[in-house]
């Protein structure tokens, strides 16, 4: 069951060097990488699925954008509507409200970042929620143990943002502002007049703070039913590729399947499932689609 919501767009930034885990990356981007048995790119578009988007726009290098269109395709065979835009450089998270700014139009706008993986039971439930109740902006945390290496959200005793915080040195906090975002349109204007830092691109949590700063900054946080795994580095990963295998190896059931997330929220028929099991006939990945129509 979906939650009832407006049409929102989404986007998929999967650009970048992935330097942290060259030579890997050298020859492809890291979002091309498997996580176990599915590409990087499968678990952030999924997610977006979950939440109940159907058009969504990846944006990536001028090497890679190719590829992800030869692997993703246009999205019809699961009743989506896929885009591709080239990042040349680049030039922070906010830049992909630049390069898509056609993309998203007039509508809302939900950002994921391509080596984020969420998983949890109430992964798609919280996600609609958050799409159909945003006013403003809705960022979603995650206690870490290491705080100081990410942005940082700052509650009050009721649970509302004060202060959003990037990696700082003394944190007040150990709530991650993690890689998926959800914005009303004023966003794109927002992007486009940000000025870089001094690493020299644009900062997300600048974009968080005008919103915090106009008290339309809303927070969810997923809490222990929920996994946030970001794969940056070799040994990261390593950890989400064996995470993904003890879950489906223990339930037997696939995570970020995007046949049978467009299956189960009714995007597709049943014959549909069945011809994309066809594709893949022969393979352990064509076997689970067949078996779910049984």
């Amino acid at each position: 069951m979906t939650v009832e919501q407006q049409p929102t767009r989404g986007i998929v930034l999967a650009g970048g060097h992935g330097t942290r885990l060259h030579p890997v990356t050298a020859g492809v981007c890291k979002q091309l990488l498997p996580v176990y048995d599915k590409p990087m790119i499968y678990y952030p578009l999924t997610t977006l699925m979950l939440a109940g988007v159907r058009e969504v726009l990846v944006i990536s290098t001028p090497r890679d954008t190719p590829r992800f269109e030869e692997l993703l395709g246009d999205g019809s065979r699961w009743g989506m509507s896929l885009s591709y835009r080239v990042q040349h450089d680049p030039k922070g998270i906010p830049d992909a409200f630049v390069v898509g700014r056609d993309f998203v139009g007039t509508e809302p706008v939900a950002l994921i970042l391509g080596d984020n993986i969420f998983f949890g039971s109430e992964l798609s439930r919280t996600a609609q929620e958050a799409v159909a109740g945003n006013n403003g902006a809705t960022v979603f945390t995650y206690p870490v143990n290491n705080p100081s290496a990410f942005g940082v959200a700052v509650l009050d005793a009721q649970g509302s943002a004060v202060d959003i915080e990037e990696k700082p040195a003394a944190p007040r906090s150990n709530l991650a502002v993690t890689g998926l975002y959800m914005y009303d349109n004023d966003v794109l204007d927002i992007a486009a007049s940000l000025v870089p830092s001094a690493r020299g691109e644009t900062e997300i949590t600048d974009i968080n703070r005008h919103y915090l700063e106009a008290g339309r900054l809303q927070v969810v946080q997923f809490g222990r039913g929920m996994a946030w795994l970001d794969t940056g580095t070799h040994d990261s990963l390593l950890e989400a590729s064996m995470f993904v295998q003890i879950i489906e190896h223990r339930q037997g059931l696939k995570i970020a399947c995007p046949e049978e997330v467009a299956w189960r929220m009714g995007w597709i028929a049943d014959e549909d499932l069945a011809a994309l099991a066809g594709d893949f006939a022969g393979s352990a990945y064509g076997a689970y689609l067949t078996e779910l129509l049984a």
